[in-house]
């Protein structure tokens, strides 16, 4: 992967809120073939791009993503109501009954504002500012006011990630704002300096090259990057995955192979995630 500037072109993870339905569509060709995809906003911006590179060699096929969170993926996977689930963690042994198509790595990390002089958190005061215990910046660093908690809802997987990593339950955090996707979080840290949440390392990443003013903080003094996940030195590195119920077959199977193979290795570059591979 390479670390430094890179533009992502075509490739936008803008407007990937849970209400929104995103389709790929064939233009002026009738589909005679159809997969049904959704589930967690952090791998649907990828789930996209794939999908329209797929459809390219298969002018036939029509591919829908729909968001709505990991939770949803893996409900929609079980009954049947989607061909492919997408869910941003690995799955739990009582999710035995699904299968997991790994297609990314990628990480959470903790996001400020970039006038927030505050450059690394450790463990302890991540949980003392999610439960209240630390309540205003200045216990931390010369910097004065509140913080607001931005928080994830209940069913994201980037919230069960935060919470294994911290060792809270949900109920035990102290939330100011809660959120649905990764875009919310970095819209509301962006125009808050004294906000802090938890995001995608490859959401962050593309939004500070592009202009907005956020900070990716140090985490246990790891300090998040293309080389630290690389590495695989970040505290909360993560699966992206697609699940299915079983063992994919027929157009399944094929979109997730080609979803897992080098053809589509660019377009994780863009985002700033990790073949599983490496």
């Amino acid at each position: 992967m390479n670390a430094g500037s890179r533009s992502f072109g075509r490739f936008s993870v803008m407007g990937f809120l849970a209400v929104f339905v995103l389709s790929v569509l064939s233009t002026g060709v009738s589909a005679t073939e159809r997969l049904m995809v959704t589930g967690s906003s952090s791998v649907a911006p990828i789930a996209l791009e794939i999908a329209k590179r797929f459809e390219a060699t298969r002018p036939d096929v029509q591919i829908e993503i729909q968001t709505g969170g990991s939770a949803r993926g893996i409900h929609d996977a079980r009954k049947g109501l989607a061909d492919i689930g997408m869910v941003s963690r690995r799955l739990e042994p009582s999710e035995g009954d699904l299968t997991g198509h790994t297609i990314a790595l990628d990480a959470v990390t903790m996001i400020t504002h970039a006038k927030n002089p505050i450059l690394g958190l450790d463990r302890s005061q991540i949980i003392d500012i999610y439960t209240d215990k630390i309540d205003d910046w200045s216990q931390i660093e010369d910097f004065k006011g509140p913080i607001v908690v931005v928080n994830k809802a209940d069913g994201r997987s980037t919230l069960e990630v935060f919470l294994k990593y911290t060792q809270l339950k949900s109920n035990g955090i102290k939330s100011d704002i809660i959120i649905g996707d990764n875009e919310q979080a970095i819209k509301t840290v962006s125009t808050n300096p004294l906000a802090i949440a938890y995001v995608s390392v490859g959401a962050s990443t593309y939004h500070i090259e592009n202009g907005l003013p956020l900070r990716m903080v140090a985490v246990d003094g790891v300090v998040p990057n293309a080389k630290s996940l690389a590495e695989g030195n970040l505290p909360m590195i993560r699966e992206l995955n697609f699940v299915t119920a079983g063992m994919p077959e027929g157009l399944t199977a094929e979109f997730i192979a080609f979803a897992t193979s080098p053809s589509v290795a660019d377009i994780l570059d863009a985002f700033y995630v990790l073949p599983p591979a490496e």
